[in-house]
C-alpha cells in the first residue's frame, strides 16, 4: 500500500538533471542530511564504497578555474569504461535524441559546434552550482561496488530533491580523472568516478525544462506467472 506521507513516486518523477542553479549557498546541515541519506543505500557486505569530496565558496571557485584549463587538453585514457564500445545502434539513438533535445532547449543549433563546446565545458564548472562534489571509489573495490555506489548516488539525489535542491551527475569528470586526482591531492588509492552539481534549481532557465524520454517497461522487463498482466506495468 502506498503511503501518501512519503511520495517517493513524486520525487522520482520530479527529479531531473539540473543544469542551471540559483546563487544561494547550501547550509552545511543540509549537506550532512543528504550524505546520511546516501549512506542508507543498500551495500553488499556493508562495505559502503565511495567518497564524496564536497566544495563550495572559494575552494570550489579555485577548483573550477583549474578544471577549465585542464579541460582544454585532450581527454585522458579512461580509468574505467563508462559507455559500451562499440555503442549499439539502439543506444546510440537514445544518446542522440537526448543530446538533440538538450541543445534544442538551449537554442544551440545542430551545426553550432562552438555552442556545443561551451555547453559541454559547463560540466567542468559544475554548471555554476553553489556546491560541487567529486565522487571517488577505492581502486581495489570490485566491479559490484560500482552498483553500490550507484545506489548511494541515487539516494543522494532523491534526498536532495526532497529538500528542494537540484542535482546533476557529471560523468565528464572521468575524462580527466588523473588530472583531477592530482589537482585535489586526493588519496592515492582513490579513483575519480564522477561529479555532482548541487544547489537550488533556477526554474526560469529553459534548460531546466528539458526532460529525457524514458523507455516503456515493455522494453526492459519480462513478466512471468501474472494473471492480471493487462493491469500490470
Amino acid at each position: 500500500m502506498r503511503n501518501p506521507r512519503h511520495p517517493l513516486s513524486e520525487l522520482l518523477t520530479q527529479r531531473h538533471s539540473c543544469r542551471a542553479f540559483l546563487d544561494e549557498p547550501v547550509p552545511l546541515s543540509d549537506i550532512r542530511h543528504i550524505l546520511q541519506a546516501a549512506r542508507r543505500a543498500p551495500s553488499g557486505a556493508n562495505l559502503q564504497p565511495g567518497m564524496f569530496h564536497i566544495y563550495t565558496g572559494e575552494p570550489l571557485a579555485e577548483m573550477t578555474t583549474q578544471l577549465a584549463l585542464i579541460a582544454q587538453q585532450p581527454p585522458e585514457e579512461e580509468l574505467y569504461s563508462y559507455f559500451p564500445r562499440p555503442m549499439p545502434v539502439y543506444l546510440k539513438q537514445r544518446q542522440r535524441e537526448a543530446g538533440y533535445a538538450l541543445y534544442q532547449a538551449l537554442d544551440i543549433h545542430k551545426r553550432d559546434i562552438e555552442g556545443r563546446r561551451r555547453q559541454f565545458a559547463a560540466n567542468y564548472r559544475f554548471f555554476d552550482a553553489p556546491v560541487g562534489i567529486v565522487v571517488t571509489l577505492h581502486r581495489e573495490m570490485g566491479a559490484g561496488c560500482f552498483m553500490d555506489l550507484g545506489m548511494a548516488l541515487m539516494s543522494f539525489f532523491l534526498s536532495a530533491q526532497e529538500l528542494g535542491y537540484g542535482t546533476c551527475g557529471i560523468g565528464a569528470l572521468a575524462n580527466y580523472g588523473r588530472a583531477i586526482h592530482q589537482l585535489l591531492a586526493l588519496p592515492e588509492q582513490e579513483t575519480v568516478i564522477c561529479g555532482i552539481a548541487l544547489g537550488r534549481p533556477d526554474m526560469t532557465a529553459a534548460v531546466n525544462g528539458f526532460r529525457t524520454a524514458r523507455a516503456p517497461a515493455e522494453e526492459y522487463s519480462t513478466l512471468h506467472g501474472f494473471t492480471d498482466r493487462e493491469d500490470g506495468i
